[in-house]
C-alpha cells in the first residue's frame, strides 16, 4: 500500500498548474509547456473540443426553435446570463445558468461566466487594443490606486510576441495613445464611418481619431496560424457560436492545441478548485485541492508552480478561499487587501443619429467588428474640470453605421414575396457605445460569504461593485461630446441612452482584487505576477490589474501571461523558486 500511495501521488505531481483554460490560462498553458515543463491545466467546466463541440455553427436559421432568440421560459429561469448581448439560442449552452452557479450580490452585478474548457474565449468581442505609457501612468498621476510596477516598455515585446501568434487585424494608425501592433490586414471602415473619420480629422486636428477597430481575426492568416489548423476568417458574424475555421482566436482553436502538441500538457475538465495549499515548513505553495464536478470527491494535486487564471473574480474566490495558519484571511493577503479595489468598464450609456447622405450606397456582406474611437480626455494630462465636470480618467467608444430597411409586409402568396425581397432603404443610421474606465476603490470589493455555499461546499462570492460619481460624470460628458462631434458630421435625429438601471458585470471586463504594485503593503503581486509573500503562485488575468485603461482588456492578459510564465520558467532554472 505505501508504494501505491507513493504512485498515487507521482502520478498527482507536476511541473506546474494552471488554474483556468481560458485566454489567460490557454495562453498560459502554451507557454509553460512549451518551455518543458508538464504541465496540468484544471478547468471547472465541461470539454469543450475545438469543432467538434460546436453544435450550433453550421446551423441554418431556420433550424432554430426560437428564430435565434432566447425562449421565455430560458429568460425566466436565466435573467442574469440572458442580458449578455452573445447569449442567443445558438450559444446560450456555453453560457453559465444562473440557478447552477449562485452568487450574492451585495450591490447589483450582472456576473456573466462561462464555464467549460476554452471559457470565455468563445463568446468573447475579440476587441484588443494594446496599452500605452499614458495607461500606465493614470494611478501615479492622478493617486488613485497604486502606482503600476510595469510601464509600456516592459510590455511591448509582449504584446508583439502574442499578436503574432493569435493573429490581430488593424491599421498602424501612429496614434500615440494607442499604440500600432503587429497587424493584419484590416477591415474597411464603411461610407459612413469613414465619413465621420474624416470630419473629426479636420474639426479636431487628428486629436479625436475614428479607426477600424483591431481585432482577433484571421483576415490573411499567416505560417504560424496555419500550423495551428486555423484558416481565413469567413465574415460570418456567428462568432459566439464556436469558429469551425479558426478564423478568430480562442483558447479552444490556438492555445491550447498548440500546448497539448508538446506532450507536456495534462487538460483536466470538471475540476472544481477548491483552495491552494500552503506549505508553512518550504514557506511556499506545493499545490491545489479539486474538487470533482460530478462526484465531489476531493483530490490534491502538487506542482513547483502554479498560475491562477481562473477569470477575475473567481481567481480571487480561489486565493481568499486557501486559507491557513500562516495566512489565515486567504493566500497572499497580509495586507488585507485582497478581493479589494475591483474595477470594470462602464458600457452603460450609448447614443445614436442619422445621416442623410450616401443614399447611392449601402453595407455589402457582414464585418465581424465595427470602428473605434480612442480615448481622447485626460490623455496626457487632467483636462476636465470644475466641480460639476471634472472627471478622473477617461472613455472609449464603439463606432458603427448601417442603412436603415424597411420590408412592406402586405400581400399574399406571390405579392408578399415580391414584397419581401425589395426593401426599401432609408438614412444610414449609426451608434457608438462608451466603454469608460472606473476608478479601483476599496469600497469596491469581492468577499467569500460567511454562510452561504455552492454545490461544492465552496464560499459562495459576495459581490460589492457599483458605479460612482466619477462614472456619472464620464456618462455626461460622452454625451455632450459625442452629440457635438456628430452635430459637427452633419448628422441628425442625435439621440442619447442612459440605462441607471443596468448593472455593472454586463461589461465582462472586471479586473483588479489581487493587483501588482511596487510596495507589499499596497498590492497583492509584484512586477512578475508573483505573490509578494508566496512567489511561486502567479496571477496573470484580470485579478491582477492595477487599473483598467479603456481598452479592451484581453490582449493585455495574453501579454502579462507570457511575460509571466517566461520569468517563471526562468527562476525554475536559477532554482529560486
Amino acid at each position: 500500500m505505501a508504494y501505491l500511495n507513493i504512485d498515487s501521488v507521482k502520478d498527482r505531481t507536476f511541473d506546474a498548474i494552471v488554474i483556468g483554460s481560458g485566454i489567460s490560462g490557454g495562453w498560459a498553458a502554451k507557454e509553460l509547456t512549451g518551455k518543458g515543463l508538464r504541465t496540468l491545466v484544471l478547468e471547472r467546466g465541461r470539454d469543450v473540443k475545438h469543432i467538434t463541440d460546436y453544435p450550433t455553427t453550421m446551423m441554418p436559421p431556420w433550424e432554430f426553435a426560437h428564430a435565434g432568440q432566447l425562449s421565455k421560459e430560458y429568460r425566466d429561469a436565466n435573467p442574469i446570463a440572458s442580458r449578455c448581448y452573445a447569449n442567443r439560442e445558438d450559444a446560450k449552452h456555453f453560457f453559465v445558468k444562473d440557478a447552477e452557479h449562485p452568487y450574492v450580490q451585495e450591490k447589483p452585478f450582472d456576473w456573466i461566466r462561462g464555464y467549460q474548457v476554452g471559457g470565455k474565449s468563445l463568446m468573447w468581442a475579440r476587441g484588443t487594443q494594446r496599452w500605452s505609457q499614458f495607461d500606465f501612468d493614470g494611478p501615479a498621476r492622478d493617486g488613485f490606486a497604486v502606482e503600476w510596477p510595469i510601464g509600456y516598455a516592459d510590455i511591448a515585446p509582449w504584446y508583439s510576441y502574442v499578436e503574432k501568434f493569435a493573429g490581430i487585424s488593424g491599421n498602424k494608425d501612429g496614434l500615440a495613445q494607442l499604440p500600432d501592433g503587429e497587424f493584419l490586414p484590416p477591415h474597411e471602415q464603411s461610407c459612413v464611418e469613414k465619413h465621420f473619420s474624416e470630419q473629426m480629422a479636420k474639426r479636431y486636428n487628428g486629436q479625436r481619431p475614428v479607426i477600424i477597430g483591431r481585432c482577433a481575426h484571421l483576415t490573411k492568416p499567416q505560417p504560424i496560424h496555419y500550423q495551428q489548423g486555423r484558416a481565413q476568417c469567413q465574415n460570418r458574424d456567428l462568432c459566439q457560436r464556436g469558429c469551425p475555421y479558426g478564423g478568430y482566436f480562442s483558447s479552444n482553436s490556438s492555445t491550447l492545441p498548440w500546448a497539448a502538441k508538446t506532450g507536456k500538457m495534462t487538460l483536466q475538465p470538471d475540476s472544481v478548485v477548491h483552495s491552494i495549499i500552503f506549505d508553512e515548513k518550504k514557506n511556499k505553495a506545493t499545490g491545489v485541492r479539486v474538487i470533482d464536478a460530478h462526484t465531489s470527491q476531493m483530490t490534491e494535486y502538487y506542482a513547483r508552480i502554479i498560475f491562477v487564471n481562473a477569470a477575475c473574480l473567481n481567481s480571487n474566490l480561489i486565493l481568499l478561499n486557501s486559507i491557513s495558519t500562516r495566512f489565515p484571511r486567504g493566500l497572499g493577503n497580509d495586507n488585507g487587501l485582497l478581493g479589494k479595489y475591483v474595477a470594470f468598464h462602464n458600457f452603460r450609456t450609448t447614443i445614436s443619429a442619422e445621416y442623410e447622405g450616401f443614399l447611392d450606397k449601402t453595407t455589402d456582406g457582414i464585418r465581424p467588428n465595427g470602428s473605434y474611437i480612442p480615448r481622447f480626455r485626460n490623455v496626457q494630462k487632467q483636462e476636465t474640470s470644475g466641480p460639476a465636470s471634472r472627471f478622473l480618467r477617461g472613455y472609449a467608444a464603439g463606432f458603427s453605421g448601417s442603412r436603415m430597411t424597411h420590408v412592406d409586409m402586405a400581400g399574399m402568396g406571390a405579392d408578399l414575396k415580391a414584397n419581401l425581397m425589395q426593401p426599401q432603404y432609408g438614412n444610414w443610421r449609426v451608434g457608438s457605445h462608451m466603454m469608460g474606465e472606473t476608478i479601483p476603490k476599496e469600497t469596491n470589493y469581492v468577499r467569500l460569504d460567511k454562510t452561504l455555499k455552492d454545490a461544492w461546499g465552496i464560499p459562495q462570492l459576495n459581490i460589492s461593485v457599483g458605479y460612482d460619481d466619477n462614472d456619472e460624470k464620464m456618462i455626461v460628458d460622452f454625451h455632450e461630446q459625442m452629440t457635438e462631434m456628430l452635430t459637427g458630421a452633419g448628422f441628425i435625429n442625435i439621440q442619447t441612452h442612459d440605462k441607471p438601471d443596468k448593472a455593472p458585470g454586463l461589461d465582462i471586463h472586471e479586473m483588479g482584487g489581487v493587483r501588482m504594485g511596487k510596495d507589499p503593503k499596497t498590492s497583492l503581486l509584484n512586477k512578475w505576477n508573483q505573490l509578494h509573500t508566496c512567489k511561486n503562485v502567479f496571477v496573470t488575468d484580470g485579478a491582477c490589474m492595477t487599473s483598467t485603461s479603456t481598452q479592451n482588456p484581453s490582449l493585455t492578459f495574453m501579454a502579462i501571461t507570457a511575460r509571466a510564465a517566461n520569468h517563471a520558467v526562468e527562476e525554475l532554472k536559477r532554482g529560486t523558486l
